[in-house]
């Protein structure tokens, strides 16, 4: 047997879970509970006091001609039998007349024929007889324990046999019904999912000084209509409006918490002190209710399971109802009772009470009641499910009571659970929905950024780069921190990893700032920014995967110079991604483009007739269209690198301004065309370095005015005569190729400052390479020298000495008299270096403070 909390606990649930209890679920518990407990009952008293009491249909009552009895007076006695399990058979009797009598525990035939024969004590036993009334059974204990048990299950209907146990397996099949979406695994772990997030957005600090915090800028932003106040100075633009952005530009508009391009940022005092601990927290929560968002959004399994459980609910209380009706009459207290037994006890019919009768009937009407009531629960509850879409959940009424205008509507089962919610309370959904809300996540982010990253620590992270510069470089943050725009003497400002950047008008305090990196952040700028931007930028990197990320105000930095392109511009079936229009860059000089192009942007054109220097290095993709690059007669500095040119491009020889020209990386295999080059009148620097050059034609003599030579990283095995006809050269470069000689008319080069030859074959060092007085550097490191000359000593500018890698047993002390060269400069083995005199050592030891150029 099972108590009655065991049967209970079927219809237990987290306490948590009940925010997805509605009314009419918790009422129909509480019916449940109810009609459990008349079950019970029920099957209690039916266990402990259910009886059945029969007596005998004499004859004579049923049939008139039967013989009467001898006594006008007869003695009705009964024997009460109890039919409870486990417990003993109670005799009472029971007596119709003055005097009881209890029949004597004989056999029937003996009992019958006593009527007829005297005993001993006839004469009292007549008295008796004459005293008593009623008729006489002459059926003994055994006999009526016998016949009240088999009319218990003959005459009894089933129904009243059977009623708390049917009761308690419908009440059981209800609850299970009512809480199944709670148990079933698929569902269970969603919304159990689901009510955690729930109760940690609900009690989150964030929620409510989000909250609290638009009901302050409401009121704010009024105030602010009224008095016209502003919080800080508007920049104002020394040029006129065109330029202006577009419609599509991404400037920050009002929307959420964006602040309008027209007006200035108005700082709202906080309600509450957001601490770090609950700002991670808070963002903690964003996350996990992004990805519950996805991960529940894509089924309706939790609205189905729901729906059939409710459908299955009211098929039940039909179907209930229907057969229960039916037996409300049945239950009666007495019974006609036909066993078939006439053989052992001498009657063929009996007439029964049922003591538990009139109490059954009663239960059954009060279980008839709850069930009427529990079944138009049920309608009202598929009425509600069908009334309204429950898979679509709007939060309308929040955006139009919060400034969180962003927040999106949902569908499926999120949907469904909200809707459920708000039957418990609307409080929920509206502080749930502040985490579905980017504006939100914005702002949180935007408080905990500024409250990290104060203006003492932003300063500790200000350098000098390599220009000198005031440098701070900002990476995978959640946003621009407010602090940056005070520090007022940066000159370069780096964004990297910034998604959500914002530039506020605060930016027009940075008077030194002229160069900007944005390195993936598609930054988003007021129009005071703007126009800031628009006057004093004069350099700007853009680190990009989509063309789409470089933001569109960009393509109006009419004073811009410089600007740099790194990204993808080719998509797969190598059509071009069109840049916007470049026309509004008037002043754009230098152009550095970082792709995968398989021809020139064709919007480069339209900068083409300012533009000084053109720069594109390419993955590795074949550029093949370069027809464009005629139309840039001003170009002086062009860098064709890693494009797969086979050839040096014909277009080249078209720019006649052009000063230097570095075609690097690429497959170039001869270089016969360099002959056009004599049309460059201004080619100062040839750079076809990293190729795959086997020999240089003579016809390089008619680049008269070049002066620096890059040819390292090819396949040359030999100098020609030609290239030291090239008397303006300052700087050559062979290294790393297959040069075994050094030509003795190296000597002709009077202007040669620096050589290098290091990774070739070189063994011996010509004397007249001594005669190139002005070398600088001189690099021969990797080679099989053996020797150095003592000539060396008459390079007296020589700064820097690579020797490094070379078959030296010894270095000449002459090198003492190499006045600029020092220890710093020299590199050689240090086996070599200590084998030095001292005093040479002593000399190349000193410091000078003599400044000198590299040159390359």
């Amino acid at each position: 047997m099972f108590t009655l909390a065991e049967v209970a606990s079927l219809n237990d649930i987290q306490p948590t879970y009940r925010i997805l209890k509605p009314w009419w679920d918790v009422f129909m518990d509480y019916l449940a509970v109810v009609m459990l407990m008349v079950a019970i009952f029920a099957g209690t008293m039916q266990l402990t006091k259910d009886q059945v009491v029969c007596l005998p249909v004499l004859q004579s009552t049923v049939n008139s001609k039967a013989q009467p009895s001898t006594s006008g007076k007869a003695d009705f006695t009964t024997v009460e039998t109890t039919t409870g399990q486990g417990e003993a058979a109670s005799i009472r009797t029971v007596s119709f007349g003055s005097a009881p009598t209890v029949t004597p525990d004989v056999p029937l035939s003996r009992a019958t024929s006593s009527q007829y024969q005297p005993t001993e004590s006839g004469q009292e036993l007549k008295k008796e007889q004459k005293d008593s009334s009623g008729r006489k059974t002459n059926l003994d204990f055994q006999q009526y324990v016998f016949i009240n048990q088999m009319c218990y299950h003959l005459a009894l209907p089933w129904y009243s046999k059977y009623f708390p146990y049917l009761v308690l397996i419908h009440t059981i099949i209800l609850i299970v019904s009512s809480n199944f979406w709670f148990k079933y695994p698929k569902t269970c772990s969603k919304i159990e999912h689901f009510v955690s997030i729930l109760g940690k957005c609900f009690e989150s600090p964030w929620t409510t000084k989000a909250l609290s915090e638009t009901a302050c800028e409401d009121s704010e932003e009024n105030k602010q209509r009224l008095t016209g106040a502003q919080s800080l100075p508007k920049y104002v633009s020394t040029s006129s409006d065109e330029g202006s952005p577009s419609a599509s530009t991404p400037m920050i508009t009002k929307s959420g918490f964006k602040f309008s391009a027209d007006k200035p940022m108005i700082e709202v005092p906080s309600v509450t002190i957001l601490d770090k601990k609950d700002g991670e927290q808070a963002k903690a929560l964003f996350e996990k209710v992004r990805k519950f968002r996805a991960h529940v959004e894509d089924s309706d399994l939790i609205y189905k399971l729901y729906v059939g459980q409710t459908v299955i609910k009211t098929v039940k209380f039909i179907f209930i109802l229907c057969y229960t009706a039916n037996f409300v009459n049945t239950i009666s207290f007495e019974h006609i009772c036909n066993p078939k037994v006439e053989h052992l006890i001498g009657y063929t019919q009996f007439e029964c009470t049922h003591n538990m009768a009139y109490m059954l009937k009663k239960l059954l009407i009060s279980y008839i009641s709850l069930i009427c009531v529990y079944g138009f629960i049920c309608l009202y509850t598929l009425f509600w499910l069908f009334r309204i879409p429950l898979k679509e959940y709007s939060f309308e009424k929040v955006r139009e009571e919060s400034s969180f205008s962003d927040i999106p509507d949902v569908k499926n089962d999120f949907a469904f659970l909200l809707h459920m919610v708000d039957q418990y309370d609307q409080l929920y959904s509206k502080r749930f929905g502040v985490f579905l809300s980017e504006v939100s996540e914005n702002k949180l982010r935007e408080i905990s950024l500024n409250h990290e990253w104060t203006f003492e620590k932003l300063r500790q992270h200000v350098s000098r780069n390599a220009q000198d510069k005031q440098e701070l470089h900002l990476f995978m943050l959640s946003g621009v921190p407010d602090a940056v725009f005070d520090l007022t003497d940066l000159d370069v400002l780096k964004l990297e990893l910034i998604p959500e950047a914002k530039i506020p008008a605060k930016i027009s305090q940075m008077t030194n700032l002229q160069e900007l990196h944005l390195c993936h952040c598609p930054a988003k700028v007021e129009q005071t920014a703007f126009s800031f931007l628009r006057d004093h930028l004069r350099c700007l990197h853009v680190k990009f995967t989509d063309v789409a990320e470089i933001p569109a105000w960009v393509y109006l930095l009419k004073n811009l110079r410089e600007l740099y392109l790194i990204g993808n511009l080719n998509s797969e079936n190598n059509k071009m991604i069109g840049l916007e229009s470049l026309r509004e860059l008037r002043h754009l000089k230098i152009l550095h483009v970082k792709s995968n192009l398989t021809k020139i942007p064709p919007n480069i054109t339209d900068v083409a007739p300012h533009l000084t220097k053109l720069v594109i290095h390419n993955d590795g993709t074949k550029l093949v269209v370069l027809n464009s690059l005629k139309k840039m007669t001003n170009v002086a500095e062009l860098e064709l690198q890693n494009c797969e040119l086979e050839r040096i491009p014909h277009a080249i020889f078209s720019l006649s301004n052009l000063q230097e020209l570095d075609l690097k990386s690429n497959s170039i295999r001869t270089i016969e065309e360099i002959i056009s080059f004599q049309h460059l009148k201004r080619l100062t620097c040839l750079k076809l370095w990293h190729n795959k050059i086997v020999n240089i034609p003579s016809s390089i003599t008619h680049i008269k005015n070049l002066e620096s030579l890059y040819l390292s990283n090819n396949k040359l095995e030999s100098l020609p005569t030609a290239v030291f006809s090239l008397q303006k050269l300052r700087c050559l470069d062979v290294s790393y190729n297959s040069i075994a000689l050094i030509p003795v008319e190296i000597g002709l080069l009077q202007n040669l400052q620096h050589f290098h030859i290091t990774g070739n074959k070189i063994d011996i060092l010509p004397k007249q390479l001594f005669k190139c007085v002005k070398l600088r550097t001189l690099n021969l490191g990797q080679n099989s020298i053996t020797s150095i000359p003592d000539k060396i000593s008459q390079l007296l500018q020589l700064t820097h000495l690579e020797l490094k890698g070379n078959c030296l047993d010894r270095l000449p002390a002459t090198l003492g008299q190499c006045q600029l060269l020092r220890k710093s400069g020299l590199v050689v083995e240090d086996h070599l270096f200590d084998a030095l005199p001292s005093e040479v050592k002593e000399v190349l030891n000193q410091d000078t403070s003599i400044p000198f150029a590299n040159g390359i």
